[in-house]
């Protein structure tokens, strides 16, 4: 895909990953639709890096939660824009066992509500501005936490409810591609642990994680390392404008933490 002059949806654009990969749109040539909720104390630094960006774009103070407000948005960018090219969901409230504790039905239901729900009824509502592209991308951002679970040295950071919602997104991202088909790509990025996303730049891994927990973490990952926000924005980058023949897929980006950190043994001298 040629991105310049494409139009773009990016959900949670005030910060963290969001942020990276709405600027590196921008950089493109991208014109953009920008979404913006809680993280006040970051809406002027994200208004000023946009608006140094010289992209043409649209900030949108929108609670992704409420499905009329998700409409009103749709009617807005359709406005605006009239179309859309390039869906990025990225929504989602991270399950920090180690900042929540235990369980409290309002905990479950915003982790469901904004981890799966919204990121449905965005879909839904913005489809029919896909379908006027002639090559539209939806990327869906889940998290390992569907395949490991609260277990291993990631039991501090994901909830059971956060686990259960990642793993409904991939049946989405199936779902979806199916709709889709043949002018809308739906693919999914499932991330490990990241800078502003687990990691570096959290409450939970600055003040509450031990050094020992988050070295169990880095060691249990292949690479040794967590995950960049330049890791992620070369992922996007790679979907949207290099791999025309993907769609309904699940692209694993976690440094080999699924994998684990141990070791392949010398292979045995046998007895033959």
């Amino acid at each position: 895909m040629e991105l310049k002059g494409k139009t773009a949806l990016v959900l949670g654009a005030v910060k963290g990953i969001g942020k990276a990969i709405g600027l590196a749109l921008a950089r493109e040539g991208v014109r953009l639709a920008l979404t913006r909720h809680d993280w006040k104390d970051s809406f002027q630094g994200m208004t000023q890096a946009f608006a140094d960006s010289g992209a043409d774009h649209e900030i949108y103070d929108v609670d992704l939660l409420d499905a009329n407000q998700i409409m009103l948005l749709k009617n807005k960018i359709q406005e605006r824009f009239g179309t859309i090219d390039i869906l990025i969901n990225n929504i989602e409230r991270g399950g920090w066992p180690a900042v929540h504790g235990e369980y409290i039905e309002e905990q479950w239901d915003l982790e469901m509500t904004t981890t799966l729900r919204a990121k449905r009824w965005v879909f839904n509502e913005m489809l029919p501005l896909l379908k006027k592209s002639e090559d539209a991308v939806v990327i869906n951002f889940s998290s390992i936490a569907s395949i490991v679970g609260r277990s291993g040295p990631a039991a501090p950071l994901f909830n059971d409810g956060y686990s259960v919602a990642a793993k409904g997104i991939s049946l989405l991202t199936e779902t979806w591609a199916r709709l889709g088909a043949p002018l809308i790509r739906v693919n999914e990025i499932m991330l490990g642990i990241f800078e502003t996303r687990h990691a570096q730049g959290t409450r939970g891994w600055e003040e509450v994680l031990t050094d020992n927990e988050k070295k169990a973490i880095i060691d249990h990952t292949l690479l040794g390392r967590t995950g960049t926000l330049d890791d992620v924005v070369k992922a996007v980058l790679f979907i949207i404008k290099d791999a025309p023949y993907m769609t309904g897929s699940v692209l694993r980006l976690d440094g080999g933490y699924v994998l684990g950190g141990d070791k392949i043994p010398p292979m045995p001298a046998g007895v033959l």
